[in-house]
């Protein structure tokens, strides 16, 4: 069952080989090939010409559960995939069936797309879950796996090791960034080589980021039930291969040249001083579930690699919402990810990743669990530990939302602290105390195991939900190029209180929309935490409301590198440099609210009511204050200008006020401040006040909705 008509069956010239490393490693004469896989009866390994003639050799040897053999003559460049013969029984959890070309999980590259066809599924056409396979040869039409050799040349790489309380995120998809950018040549627009242009290396370093999170690289592919619909995965959270980067990003072809761009592009990010964060997808494969194609882990060993129902061995757990869920506590599983891993930070010279859905990896029967082996063996691993590290702390399983509960050294994407900023924002009663937490550095999720004001990544807008320019614009989301009738995407935008919907030409509804921005991103640059910016909301970049864009390869998607909001880009660039010039700004360590010795009484930090008093435990637990003082004292913190002279930083007060009409507020005076100068605020464009601003204590009249950040003066 299975053979491909014609295909030739070499005999006698695989070698035994080794077990390990699992993939296939050229040595200089030979290529051993080593899978994973229990309770297989037999593993043809298949490699192919260039014209398509498959080769099929048998892989005798057998240790621990690995096949392996060795083919000497077969060197980089080669094709190849494998075929699994074994028992097909749903019910039981075993779907082994030869007919079906499966994709290395080792592959270090991978060649060809996923053609739709009926023969890309296991089973057939009328019994999903009956002991009967499919027959059809799927090799036509899935990708196939790519022996590779890379001696690149990484001298001179140096990881630029930002610390966690120096680091900017940039959100941003590989392709998005550059496709439609003038400056970059159109052959390399959209690829690992576009990213790493100097047009747009130029924009990053312009705008003060000190980090690239990058979507899914690992190679991926589209789902049969968008491709029906004539549409692609564009974010790529839909992994096949977790060692090979995304082909179709490359510029050098898909035969293995996409490793050496990809490290390319890393090399020239490091040297401008950018780190390079991947977003890794762990969590569940492409094979969907149960009706899903079988592509590699499936045919590989279904029930090893895959958290089966318990009570239907035929479905699988689903904690993602993807049909399928790895099965992180097999050590096959665990080592496959550690693997993975190991294999970006020492070969491809990644700073750090961010795991999607990251509570799905922690779970070890049903609940999360902090101690799991996943978290033992990453905290143990002396590669893995040593880089940056961040959990979306989520999936969509019961009890599945765990911000603040991952252990160190675990930075997480905090999502409490988009959902408070984005209610002050749109006028919500939100508590005194739940807004203090959360512009400095969330200590009541992080302090009580140890963890630093950075273990909270801040951000307001991510890749999944409204760009900033469309949370104030839209307050329903536009979805329907999605084919799915507009009910995909979160359906409340906790945002939009401009009044009017969608674009429109009146000038004050564009300046209220315009500010509403400005704030979001003053709040975001000037809380403690480490701030993560979405890729184009530094440009007004707009999806005309789609909040689910995940579908949209095309402009809906990309960023618009002609129609920006020049303004907005110096107002960002203004913060993000005030942020790094001043480390009162980006705390390494919570704020105590102690005094400050020989400073009159004042404290590291402190509270004001627009009255110009501390705030009263009754002000603390308000829910309807609209306006907060923040007070900064930086005279604790020693620093080193850019000779190496040793200065004290300097003191701020933070001022923000949400309500819409203007408002009469007491900055304090000494020993608080003698004097203040106003360094931004949101009523302008560019954040710049017209001229140096020098503001006595006192009464002051704040714009409605808007950020002041003023600079303490004292008088010598």
């Amino acid at each position: 069952m299975g053979d491909k008509a014609g295909a030739e069956r070499l005999a006698g010239e695989v070698l035994p080989g080794t077990p390990s490393p699992l993939g296939a490693l050229w040595d200089g004469t030979g290529t051993n090939f080593a899978l994973w896989s229990a309770g297989t009866h037999a593993v043809d390994l298949c490699l192919f010409d260039a014209d398509g003639t498959e080769h099929r050799h048998r892989l005798e040897e057998t240790t621990h559960q690995v096949w392996h053999g060795r083919l000497p003559g077969v060197g980089p460049g080669q094709h190849y995939g494998y075929r699994v013969h074994g028992p097909y029984d749903p019910l039981a959890g075993l779907r082994h069936n030869p007919a079906k070309l499966l994709l290395d999980p080792y592959a270090r590259a991978v060649d060809g797309g996923l053609t739709l066809d009926p023969s890309l599924f296991g089973y057939s056409d009328s019994a999903v879950d009956t002991p009967f396979p499919d027959q059809r040869d799927s090799a036509p039409y899935v990708p196939r796996g790519v022996v590779v050799h890379d001696l690149f040349p990484w001298d001179g790489d140096r990881p630029p090791r930002t610390s966690w309380s120096k680091t900017v995120i940039y959100e941003v998809h590989v392709k998005g960034a550059t496709a439609r950018h003038p400056d970059v040549p159109p052959h390399l627009r959209g690829t690992y080589a576009g990213l790493a242009h100097p047009a747009f290396v130029e924009h990053l370093q312009s705008l003060g980021v000190t980090a690239v999170e990058l979507l899914p690289v690992h190679h991926f592919v589209s789902e049969p039930h968008l491709m029906r619909r004539g549409l692609t995965n564009y974010w790529g959270y839909n992994t096949l291969g977790y060692f090979a980067p995304h082909a179709a990003y490359s510029s050098s072809g898909s035969g293995g040249g996409q490793v050496t761009e990809f490290k390319t592009m890393v090399k020239q990010l490091h040297a401008a001083g950018i780190e390079v964060i991947l977003d890794v997808v762990y969590n569940h494969t492409a094979e969907g579930d149960h009706t899903g194609p079988t592509l590699s882990f499936k045919g590989i060993d279904n029930a090893g690699y895959y958290r089966l129902d318990g009570d239907n061995r035929a479905r699988y757990t689903d904690y993602t919402g993807c049909g399928n869920t790895l099965d992180v506590r097999r050590p096959a599983v665990l080592a496959l990810l550690m693997d993975s891993l190991r294999y970006w930070v020492t070969e491809m010279h990644v700073d750090g990743f961010r795991f999607d859905l990251a509570s799905a990896l922690a779970r070890s029967m049903h609940d999360v669990d902090r101690l799991s082996a996943f978290f033992d063996v990453v905290h143990q691993d002396p590669v893995v530990s040593n880089v940056k590290l961040i959990a979306e702390p989520w999936d969509v399983g019961p009890g599945g939302y765990q911000v603040g509960n991952f252990p160190p050294p675990w930075t997480e994407w905090n999502g409490k602290y988009r959902d408070t900023v984005r209610d002050v924002w749109s006028g919500a009663h939100v508590g005194v105390r739940e807004l203090a937490y959360r512009l400095t550095g969330s200590s009541d999720l992080y302090r009580s195991d140890g963890r630093r004001p950075f273990a909270s990544i801040n951000f307001v807008t991510a890749h999944d939900g409204f760009t900033l320019t469309d949370l104030v614009t839209y307050e329903h989301k536009r979805n329907e190029t999605n084919g799915e009738d507009n009910r995909d995407g979160e359906s409340h935008n906790r945002n939009w209180n401009c009044g009017v919907e969608g674009p429109t030409d009146d000038p004050e509804i564009q300046s209220l929309r315009a500010r509403q921005v400005r704030n979001h991103l003053a709040t975001l640059l000037l809380s403690t935490g480490v701030p993560m910016l979405n890729a184009g909301d530094e440009l007004g970049r707009t999806q005309q409301g789609n909040n689910n864009a995940y579908c949209q390869d095309n402009e809906i998607s990309w960023i618009d590198w002609k129609d920006v909001d020049e303004d907005l880009f110096a107002f960002v660039s203004r913060l993000v440099r005030l942020r790094h010039s001043s480390p009162v700004l980006r705390q390494e360590a919570f704020f105590e609210g102690h005094e400050i010795p020989g400073a009159g009484g004042t404290r590291d930090l402190a509270w004001f009511a627009p009255d110009g008093g501390q705030l009263t435990t009754a002000d603390w637990f308000d829910s309807g204050l609209q306006t907060l003082g923040m007070y900064l004292d930086g005279r604790g913190i020693r620093h080193r200008d850019e000779h190496g002279r040793p200065v004290v930083d300097d003191c701020y007060l933070v001022e923000l006020h949400a309500g819409p009409d203007p408002v009469a507020v007491q900055l304090p005076g000494p020993p608080w401040a003698d004097g203040y100068e106003l360094v931004l605020s949101t009523e302008y464009p560019t954040g710049a006040p017209p001229e140096k601003s020098v503001v006595a204590p006192g009464a002051v009249v704040l714009p409605g909705r808007s950020v002041w950040l003023l600079r303490v003066l004292r008088r010598p």
